[in-house]
């Protein structure tokens, strides 16, 4: 529930008493003796998602951006007529939902300093590459914690809906700022780690599970990517807490951001291309999904003038945020491809390897079986299989050649087989 407190005009002061008990609201009103331009001051108490209509009803009166109007949290209001006012405005809408003034208030809470964003991207950036150096979930998760990378998001959003094209404009700005600066920060980092060997030397970053994980994105990214921009506007938009969706939102950035400068320190064109399109593909649904709920959310600008402008610039926006992703996500669509159809693949190598085995050695079983896949960025496919087979003596027949046969017409394709014999004693 809100106390709102309103500064009322000279001369307004009948108009503003008259709509506030048209509306069936209790309030408060006191003299205002500071010898300004305004004859009193109203305390109205109102539930959350009463503040926008009733503010509406009075700028509507005569009470418009030249007054004061405050809208503080009201802890407990003890009143029937207030619990039957709950009642009436909880039937017309969410009940969660905050006032338009309040949500641009947020939405500028939420953005920092310039100095300051730029100080805590660099080491939040810094210690994701550390922990993604390391294969450290509990140090990336740390990372997401302190990125200040929730209010740019929400700020374009709601930018957009009430045309605040200030607010707008610095959102896209930080947003910009903050991806290039985490990018670079990664970069020197570890450009730093390899240059003085704080891990081993010669170490294949494609090979930490962490990096790998970020190298090929597929439709499940975009997912997360959405979820986490749905959850920043809802967080937004009921006035609650954003801390905790803001990890959600680093969760889509920062490890990509910081798996981009591992490839550009490294060297790898494919650790820096697969990262690289994981951030802008999250990047661009984040900001999808805040601005389409905000906009299904109900927010319009103040001023009934502008709401075509509103409208056209959501329109406008949210086209180039899909199209953005159409494209981006043809990469997500080859990697998801490239995914099943390996799993295929493999699956099928394993039962034609079995079914030779147990073709021409009935005591021998499959250990493991490991696929070499080809160099390719994408669309890779098996050059070579290793098989550990084992058996129970020395004496065993040859299995190298049955089981290349029966792989290659599995999978329509030559592989070089290589297996190798352990002997395996039993009891």
């Amino acid at each position: 529930m809100r106390l709102v407190q309103i500064t009322i005009p000279t001369g307004k002061r009948e108009t503003v008493t008259r709509a506030l008990d048209d509306e069936d609201i209790d309030f408060i009103v006191t003299d205002e003796t500071s010898d300004r331009e305004y004859a009193a001051v109203a305390y109205v108490p109102l539930p959350t998602n009463a503040v926008e209509p009733v503010l509406e009803t009075l700028r509507t009166a005569g009470i418009d951006e030249s007054t004061y109007t405050v809208v503080l949290d009201a802890e407990t209001v003890v009143s029937k007529d207030f619990e039957a006012l709950e009642e009436r405005f909880s039937e017309e809408q969410d009940t969660d939902r905050i006032a338009r003034e309040e949500l641009v208030t947020a939405a500028e809470d939420l953005l920092m300093s310039m100095p300051t964003y730029i100080i805590m991207t660099v080491v939040s950036a810094v210690i994701a590459t550390a922990g993604l150096l390391l294969n450290s979930p509990a140090v990336v998760v740390g990372s997401m914690v302190i990125a200040p990378l929730i209010g740019p998001a929400m700020a374009a959003s709601v930018g957009t809906v009430v045309v605040d094209e200030e607010l707008f404009a610095e959102g896209v700005k930080l947003q910009a700022v903050g991806l290039v600066v985490s990018v670079a920060a990664a970069a020197a980092f570890a450009w730093v780690v390899k240059t003085v060997h704080l891990i081993p030397p010669f170490t294949d970053v494609t090979a930490i599970p962490q990096v790998r994980s970020r190298l090929y994105p597929d439709f499940l990214s975009l997912v997360v990517a959405l979820g986490a921009g749905v959850a920043g506007s809802l967080s937004l938009t009921a006035g609650v807490s954003s801390a905790l969706v803001g990890v959600m939102i680093a969760v889509a950035l920062i490890p990509p951001a910081a798996t981009v400068g591992i490839g550009i320190a490294w060297g790898k064109p494919i650790v820096t291309f697969g990262s690289t399109v994981l951030v802008l593909v999250n990047l661009l649904s984040i900001n999808l999904a805040a601005l389409v709920i905000l906009r299904y959310s109900g927010y319009r600008p103040t001023n009934w003038f502008q709401l075509d402008t509103a409208r056209g610039a959501t329109v406008r926006r949210v086209a180039v945020l899909v199209v953005a992703i159409v494209m981006l996500s043809v990469f997500l669509g080859g990697v998801t491809y490239d995914s099943f159809r390996g799993a295929t693949t493999e699956e099928r190598i394993q039962d034609a390897t079995s079914a030779a085995i147990n073709e021409s050695a009935a005591d021998a079983e499959v250990l493991s079986l490991e696929v070499n896949r080809s160099s390719n960025f994408l669309l890779q496919h098996p050059v070579a299989i290793t098989v550990t087979v084992g058996v129970e003596n020395q004496t065993h027949p040859r299995l190298a050649e049955p089981i290349d046969r029966r792989v290659e017409r599995a999978i329509d394709r030559e592989v070089r087989t290589q297996v190798r014999y352990v002997v395996v004693d039993s009891s």
